[in-house]
């Protein structure tokens, strides 16, 4: 038997290639990132960033225009998917980096399933998990991925959110409604709190 040797095409669907999971969130199999968006979408892991600054105030990221769902809409800090064979750990770590130039501890907070549907041939399907993160990093955007950014205060979000002007996407709406309602106190305090405790495990 022969060993098997990667090429550059293993390595470059192996980037692309997503984790399947079931409603528990154990791996099901693999599909590329097209794919488990196609349609109404497949069920695949992800996650979301929350990341604030020490005078508490949360990072938002405008899309880009170029992305094929909710482009242009107002998200969370950062969110993105592990890709095959990649921990949760590696995979958030990375993504901050790589969209937004930013180092600091990630402290998850929950998970949450959902379905959105953007058009009638594409749609997000993701078990999704939350982390937040203090950091006092300048911003520095990978252009290809974010449009804009702007810092808010929690409380001048929830409003803007509740007035219904906000051009948000679906996921964040939905994870920030369960940040304001359970973890409120977490967020207010979380410049003071993250110094003083170590980060949480994946759960």
């Amino acid at each position: 038997m022969s060993d098997f040797t990667a090429t550059a095409g293993d390595i470059a669907a192996d980037s692309d290639s997503l984790i399947l999971v079931d409603e528990s969130d154990q791996g099901v199999g693999h599909l590329s990132k097209v794919l488990c968006h196609e349609g109404r979408g497949i069920l695949h892991r992800a996650f979301s960033l929350l990341i604030f600054n020490g005078r508490g105030e949360l990072l938002l990221q405008q899309r880009s225009a170029s992305k094929r769902l909710w482009p242009l809409y107002w998200s969370n800090s950062c969110c993105s998917h592990p890709r095959r064979a990649e921990t949760m750990e590696g995979a958030i770590r990375r993504r901050l980096e790589e969209e937004l130039g930013m180092r600091c501890p990630l402290h998850f907070l929950f998970k949450f399933q959902y379905q959105a549907q953007f058009d009638e041939t594409g749609a997000e399907n993701e078990l999704c998990s939350v982390f937040i993160g203090c950091s006092s990093d300048a911003v520095k955007i990978n252009a290809d991925e974010i449009h804009a950014w702007r810092w808010v205060e929690p409380e001048a979000l929830q409003a803007e959110m509740s007035s219904g002007d906000g051009n948000f996407t679906p996921w964040f709406m939905l994870e920030w409604a369960r940040v304001w309602r359970d973890h409120r106190g977490q967020v207010l305090g979380l410049q003071s709190e993250l110094g003083q405790q170590p980060p949480l495990a994946v759960r």
